[in-house]
């Protein structure tokens, strides 16, 4: 420590990562074919500016069409294997890429899980260079092609947030719900645009959802809104109070102040979810950078997705006489049998004895549907009322034909399967109540029986269990409402699958914005809990630890909650965060949170 001298200002160490870098090598003269393909599928796991190493690998005119905005993800990385019939005084060879293909990035950052074998091929030639000729890749693979662990190390995923179409503050009187759009951006700059992770995700969310969650949202950004950055300047920067200024172009330099706001709100969320920075206040800013509008963290709270279902104050199962109980739901409860009780009304009274329930996201009613699956049942939890006549009939001759678990929306409607072989039927209860209406599932359902169903809370997502062949698998849909707001016209569409690797899924529950906990088994294995991204990507939340035999499994948006299971061997077991599961009923079944 020094003991003289002056007293110097020190300026705040800058914001940027100071993570390492990687750099690939250049092709060394002389480079012979296997090196090259070598060389250049390490160049591609590379930070250089615009991959100009890894170009140097390529012809220039594939290198010209060569763009690596698209990802394609291997397991274990890509394998080179030269092909038997290449021909080196020839003047060509071919390489083969192989591996196991688990998923895709496209132009818009959106991933997709797959699982299917992965070959393509690389293909070189001789060119003329400053020393002579020299082998050079003429023919490669579409984008980037990375394996599992450079992925993880090279991008991160980000939750962009839109606003659910049929929600606008116009119709409702209230604040639309934003609903989660995930992502991925690279964790350092980007080679191709080089603007750090803070404005590659304010440039992804100006330019709109990715197009499968489009037809059921909307942003407040006006058509052809972008970053209008101060020449020389490649990305955006907080202020010493955490607060950020958005220039914008022209378009949005008229918005009024009420839509501005939630344009802020939607940059809000979505940098929130970057976990390296703290947003205080976002700015927006005229394309003259005049202030458009501001928008601070505490008055950002009136949009916040999870306000749809808040943070539930009670825990739900049906004990030993297929009774609704509840918990105090708070997450230093830890919960015992004899904490809970029966709630008001008939489904707590035990005039009807119920297998499955679902409870409303405002815990003022309950759907239950009978111990024989045959019977649906809606009635308040707040307060005594007489047993009504079942909303909802099945008349399948099979009890596991019969009608699945429950679950609502926030916006109020009620879900249920009718698995009858002989009429399938996804059916809705607006306001959940009325007669039920048949929801049209297409493109995707290819036949599968649908076994199980969770609607998210901004009610524009559904999660399935559905059986095919014997084989039950997790796939999710879209509900897409056309018509007159009081009497739409709803479908689940464009159906994809969300955990491929898994062999058998059989349970899931929403456990956030964008995040599934799911109970299955891989081919061989065991079986396993697991979060899961509504992309299909593995979350970056700790893995979760197994319990017996788990039959089904409900979480809450709020992550301070525990997770609720049932256990043929345990019962009712909780598991707070951070600590280990713990029974709460000896004996009991359905365990849900609202929703």
């Amino acid at each position: 420590m020094p003991d003289n001298g002056d007293v110097e200002a020190v300026d705040a160490s800058p914001r940027g990562d100071s993570q390492v870098r990687v750099y690939g090598m250049a092709p060394r003269d002389g480079a012979q074919p296997n090196e090259i393909v070598e060389g250049f599928l390490e160049a591609m796991t590379g930070d250089d500016p615009e991959f100009a190493t890894a170009r140097k690998y390529l012809t220039k005119k594939v290198s010209q069409k060569w763009d690596p905005r698209q990802v394609t993800v291997l397991d274990n990385g890509p394998v080179p294997q030269a092909d038997r019939s290449n021909d080196r005084e020839g003047g060509a060879y071919t390489y083969a890429l192989t591996g196991t293909k688990i998923a895709e990035v496209n132009e818009q950052r959106a991933y997709q899980p797959v699982k299917q074998a992965y070959r393509e091929t690389i293909h070189l030639s001789r060119q003329n260079g400053p020393d002579g000729q020299e082998w050079r890749i003429d023919g490669l693979p579409p984008g980037l092609v990375l394996g599992e662990s450079d992925f993880e190390r090279i991008y991160t995923r980000v939750n962009k947030y839109y606003f659910a179409s049929g929600t606008s503050s116009e119709r409702t009187g209230a604040h639309p719900w934003l609903v989660a759009d995930p992502v991925y951006v690279r964790k350092r700059m980007d080679p191709q645009t080089q603007m750090d992770p803070v404005t590659q995700t304010v440039e992804a969310l100006l330019s709109g959802p990715t197009n499968w969650l489009k037809p059921v949202v909307g942003s407040s950004f006006p058509t052809g809104t972008a970053l209008k950055l101060k020449e020389g300047t490649k990305s955006l920067v907080f202020d010493d109070r955490n607060a950020l200024k958005v220039p914008l172009n022209g378009k949005a330099s008229n918005v009024g102040q009420k839509r501005c706001r939630e344009m802020a709100a939607q940059l809000l969320f979505t940098l929130r979810d970057l976990t390296s920075y703290r947003v205080g206040q976002v700015e927006l800013q005229r394309s003259d950078n005049s202030t458009l509008c501001v928008l601070g963290g505490d008055q950002a709270e009136d949009f916040a997705p999870e306000r749809a279902s808040g943070s539930p104050d009670y825990q739900y199962f049906l004990d030993t006489k297929h009774r609704l109980v509840r918990m105090v739901g708070s997450a230093e409860n830890t919960g015992s049998e004899d904490e809970a009780e029966p709630v008001p009304g008939p489904l707590g009274g035990g005039e009807r004895l119920l297998g499955t329930v679902g409870v409303a996201r405002d815990e003022r009613r309950a759907a239950g549907v009978s111990k024989d699956a045959r019977s649906l049942y809606v009635a308040s939890i707040v307060s005594d009322s007489e047993p009504e006549k079942p909303v909802l009939t099945s008349g399948a001759k099979l009890e596991e034909d019969r009608l699945s678990a429950p679950s609502w929306d926030g916006r109020g409607d009620l879900w249920v399967a009718d698995r009858d072989p002989r009429q399938p039927r996804l059916l809705r209860l607006a306001g959940g109540e009325g007669d039920p209406e048949e929801v049209r599932v297409v493109d995707g359902l290819d036949g599968a029986r649908i076994e199980a169903l969770k609607v998210s809370a901004d009610g524009v997502r559904i999660a399935l269990l559905v059986t095919e062949d014997g084989r039950t698998t997790l796939k999710l849909g879209r509900i897409e409402r056309h018509g007159p707001d009081d009497s739409p016209e709803v479908s689940v569409v464009d159906l994809r699958p969300i955990a491929p690797q898994m062999e058998e899924v059989t349970a899931v529950s929403w456990a956030g914005r964008s995040r599934l906990v799911v109970v299955g088994r891989e081919s061989g294995g065991v079986q396993q809990l697991r979060y899961l991204q509504t992309d299909g990507s593995t979350s970056d939340a700790q893995s979760v630890p197994g319990a017996n035999r788990v039959t089904t499994v409900a979480s809450a948006d709020d992550d301070r909650l525990p997770l609720l299971a049932h256990s043929l061997e345990d019962g009712i077991v909780r598991l707070p965060p951070g600590a280990n599961w713990k029974t709460v009923a000896s004996k009991g079944s359905s365990p849900v949170y609202p929703g």
